[in-house]
């Protein structure tokens, strides 16, 4: 007799009674893996709970079943939240699943946070290449505009003294050194910053320095 085309799938354990929302076989996935799936979820949640849509009974059930991936024995799922950071960027999330119902937030959005954030990195990134364009490019043709992008950054955060402080800077010398750098008619030669004119180097390296450090002043609005 020959092999049997097919072998009839064994009917799992954990399958005694019915589940219809859940696969027949278990499919595992890594620890990885559940970090991203519980992202997506309670991204998912974050929204149902901020419309107010009655269907998250399925997402904490999606969440539990993507714990059972986790080696034993299985955490919580507040306490796996807390682990990975996913309650702190989900706050609705995690006062849901304490009160069991949704309420308002008093806190800003995390939007707030995130283009905050997004703020100091550019202007580390711009110092940072401003400074290397100094120091190394022959050319120094757009080192006014570069300059002038990072002060409208500076003057998009409201209230900092040192960024206040940083804008006097720049200002006080600016027009003229954007003036020394238009290059005259005729003139085959690149333009260059004038000696007087590299203490904008201060400037850059002291960016550098604050947002690399993040004082309090630069976070307190987001508490």
């Amino acid at each position: 007799a020959s092999e049997p085309l097919y072998q009839p799938c064994v009917y799992h354990v954990s399958f005694k009674e019915l589940q219809v929302k859940r696969p027949l076989m278990p499919v595992r996935i890594s620890p990885e893996q559940v970090g991203l799936e519980m992202l997506c979820l309670c991204g998912q949640l974050d929204l149902l709970i901020r419309t107010q849509t009655q269907q998250s009974s399925e997402i904490l059930d999606q969440m539990l079943q993507c714990l059972e991936n986790l080696p034993k024995p299985m955490p919580e799922l507040e306490d796996y939240l807390d682990a990975v950071g996913l309650s702190a960027m989900f706050p609705r999330v995690e006062v849901f699943l304490i009160q069991g119902s949704a309420v308002e937030m008093l806190e800003k959005p995390q939007m707030d946070y995130f283009v905050h954030i997004a703020k100091l990195n550019q202007l580390l990134v711009l110092s940072q290449q401003l400074e290397e364009d100094v120091r190394h490019l022959g050319s120094h043709k757009y080192i006014a505009h570069q300059l002038s992008v990072i002060y409208q950054i500076l003057s998009s955060f409201r209230g900092i003294p040192i960024f206040v402080d940083m804008k006097k800077k720049i200002e006080a010398n600016f027009k003229q050194m954007k003036q020394s750098l238009v290059a005259e008619d005729g003139c085959r030669h690149d333009p260059q910053l004038a000696a007087h004119y590299i203490n904008i180097l201060e400037i850059t390296q002291s960016l550098t320095s604050v947002v690399l450090a993040l004082p309090d002043e630069l976070t307190e609005d987001l508490h």
